[in-house]
Parts: structure tokens; sequence; C-alpha cells
């Protein structure tokens, strides 16, 4: 059986083999998948940014008439009022159009680019320590099985979804038996979503507790890394996860091959 402490380790030893370029997968996949959550939000920020609040031109329309405008002016005013509130209903209904709009844009591209490229990282990190890994690692999941990969970790991510919505245990328990998922993609892009979900649930039997164990052991570093406002996080803490992540892949799968 795996020891916590030996796999830690030997995380660290790859981490420190490869420094630089785990440093980079890692950073690589922080700012987009960063980048792509946050363009809904901005998008949203502009467009209310660019509507003309309808108080502003009231206000507008009440200073013009206290300057002693004619009738035709203020008429005018009370036309353009009532214009530009017809319009600003308007823009928050094709607002609301546009929003969901971006959420279908970030859904597809979250299937389609970010699973694929998550396969990727893995490989890397599975490859690493192993020896070691190149940049190019991250584009394994868009080779000639892409659309295997893209639709098996789509699987994963509905499955675990559907059982978070039972209550929160059972979704951290699915978390911790499809875990291997993308290593298991990253080693073999033609298994299907049943069978990669399924090998995963298996080789996570009786391992699942001391994952959890493993992952509140880095709590420590991630506290330090909240205090360094994640500095210590890109240039250490999360490459170091990384990399004892793909220690426990190896561990689990050696024991799923003595059994």
């Amino acid at each position: 059986m795996w020891q916590r402490a030996e796999l830690k380790s030997r995380g660290k030893a790859a981490l420190l083999r490869n420094y630089w370029k785990c440093v980079l997968v890692a950073l690589i996949l922080m700012l987009l998948l960063g980048s792509g959550a946050g363009s809904a939000g901005r998008d949203a920020v502009k467009a209310r940014e660019s509507s003309v609040p309808e108080q502003e031109l009231q206000q507008l329309e009440h200073e013009f008439t206290d300057a002693g405008d004619t009738v035709l002016e203020r008429a005018f005013f009370q036309s353009l009022t009532g214009m530009v509130s017809r319009v600003e209903r308007e823009r928050k209904s094709n607002l609301s159009i546009a929003l969901g709009g971006s959420s279908l844009v970030m859904l597809a591209l979250s299937i389609m680019v970010f699973n694929p490229l998550i396969v990727g990282c893995r490989r890397f990190f599975l490859m690493n320590s192993r020896g070691g890994a190149e940049i190019g690692e991250l584009g394994f999941g868009f080779g000639g099985n892409w659309g295997n990969v893209m639709l098996t970790m789509f699987l994963r991510n509905l499955f675990l979804i559907l059982w978070s919505l039972l209550f929160v245990i059972p979704g951290i328990v699915k978390a911790y038996s499809y875990r291997l998922v993308p290593y298991l993609l990253a080693e073999h892009p033609e298994l299907s979503g049943t069978q990669a979900i399924t090998l995963s649930r298996q080789m996570m039997n009786g391992h699942k507790g001391r994952a959890f164990v493993l992952d509140l052991s880095f709590l420590g570093w991630i506290l330090l890394s909240a205090l360094t406002l994640g500095i210590l996080g890109v240039f250490y803490v999360n490459p170091y996860i990384h990399a004892t992540d793909a220690e426990l892949y190896e561990a689990v799968k050696a024991a799923q091959q003595g059994r």
C-alpha cells in the first residue's frame, strides 16, 4: 500500500527535475481557465456601462426645462425619455439573451477545449513522473482520439454534477471515484466514457479515503499560497500538487495490477 509521504517525496523530486516546464504547464492552464470563466462577466459589465440610465435622462430633462426651454424642446425631451426607456427595456432583454449565448459558448469551449487540455496537462505530469516531459504533451488530448476524449470527460463531469445534486457528500465521494479518468485517457485515449469511468471507480476502490487525506496534507501549502496572493501557488504549490497527483495514479495503478 502506498504511503502519503513517499508520494509527496516523489512528486517533489519530479517537479524539481523539470521545474520550469511544470510551472509553465500549471500557469497556462490557470490563465486559460481564468480568462474563459471571466469573459461573460466582463461582457455584462461592458453592456451595463454602455447603457444610458433613464434616471439620468430625466435629470437632464429637468435641468433643461428649468433653464426656460420652449414647449417644443420640452416635448422633444419627453419623447426622447420614452424612447430611451423602451430601448433600455430592449437592451435588458437582449443582454439576457447575450448572456445565455455566452454561457453556451463557454460550455462549448469547456467541452471541446478545456477538457482535452486537462487530459494533456495530466499526461504531461504523468510523463514527467516517468523521467521527463515536453510542453507539447498538452496537445495530446487534441490528437486522433479528440472526439472520444472530449465526450468521456463531458460524461465524467455530467455524472459528477448529477451526483452532487443528491447532496454534497455523494458528489465528493464520486469525485474521488472518477479522479483517475483524465490519467486513464492520457494513457489510453481510446477508452469509452463508461470504460474509463468504470475503471477509475474500480481502481480507486479502497483508496478514496487515503487520497482525501493526501489532499488535506496540502492545506498548509494552500494557505501559504493565499498569503502570498497566489504567487507561491504559481511557482511551487500547484505544480507540486499536480506532480504528486500523478504519483498517486502510478501508485494506484501498481496496486491494481498487483491484485
